[in-house]
C-alpha cells in the first residue's frame, strides 16, 4: 500500500440547507489529503423528523445535484472523497454514503444498522458491506451506528479493507469515546 494522506472533516450544517451545507464543506476541504471523509447526512443535516421530509431532501445517486458537485470537486481536485446524504434510489430511502474518485467512478454503501427513529424514516440498507478500492488499497464503508455492531467491522476487515471510512453523526456523548 502506498502511503496517503486522509483527512476527516468535521461541518455543522444546517438542517435542510443543502446547497449551503454542500458549498460550506467543499469550501472546507483541506488542499494537501488524497481522502476526504466528510459526517454522515452532511449535506442535510441530520435529525429528519418523519418519512416526508426525508423524501423532500434525499436526492438520486449519482445523478442528483450533491453526487455530480461531489463527483465534479473529487476530479477536479484529484481526491477521493466519502460523503454522507440522503439516497431516494425510486424504490427506497437510505441514510448512504458516496465514495467519489479523482477518475470521476463511484462507489456506495447504504447504512445498515439504523439508530433509534431512523428505523421509522429510512429504510435499512440492502447492498450488504463491502470492500472498494480506493487510494491504492481496499476501503470499506460503513455509517455511523454500524459500529455499534463489530460484526461490520470485522466483516470488511475479513474481505480485505485496510481502511475503515466511516461518515458519523454520534449525537450520544459516549460514541466517540467508545468507538
Amino acid at each position: 500500500m502506498k502511503p496517503f494522506r486522509a483527512a476527516a472533516l468535521q461541518t455543522s450544517p444546517r438542517f435542510g440547507e443543502v446547497e449551503n451545507n454542500l458549498e460550506a464543506a467543499l469550501a472546507a476541504l483541506p488542499a494537501d489529503c488524497d481522502l476526504v471523509v466528510l459526517p454522515e447526512l452532511f449535506n442535510t443535516g441530520y435529525q429528519f423528523t418523519s418519512r416526508d421530509e426525508l423524501q423532500q431532501l434525499a436526492e438520486p445517486i449519482p445523478d442528483g445535484p450533491t453526487s455530480r458537485r461531489l463527483l465534479a470537486e473529487a476530479t477536479a481536485r484529484g481526491i477521493h472523497l466519502v460523503a454522507g446524504l440522503a439516497e431516494n434510489d425510486g424504490a427506497g430511502l437510505f441514510n448512504t454514503c458516496l465514495l467519489a474518485r479523482p477518475d470521476g467512478s463511484w462507489e456506495r454503501y447504504r447504512k445498515i444498522h439504523l439508530f433509534w427513529e431512523e428505523k421509522d424514516i429510512f429504510d435499512p440498507g440492502d447492498l450488504g458491506f463491502s470492500v472498494v478500492p480506493a487510494c491504492g488499497t481496499e476501503i470499506g464503508l460503513m455509517i455511523c451506528f454500524d459500529w455499534i455492531q463489530p460484526e461490520a467491522a470485522r466483516t470488511l476487515a475479513l474481505a480485505g479493507a485496510t481502511v475503515l471510512c466511516h461518515p458519523s453523526n454520534l449525537v450520544l456523548p459516549h460514541c466517540p469515546n467508545a468507538l
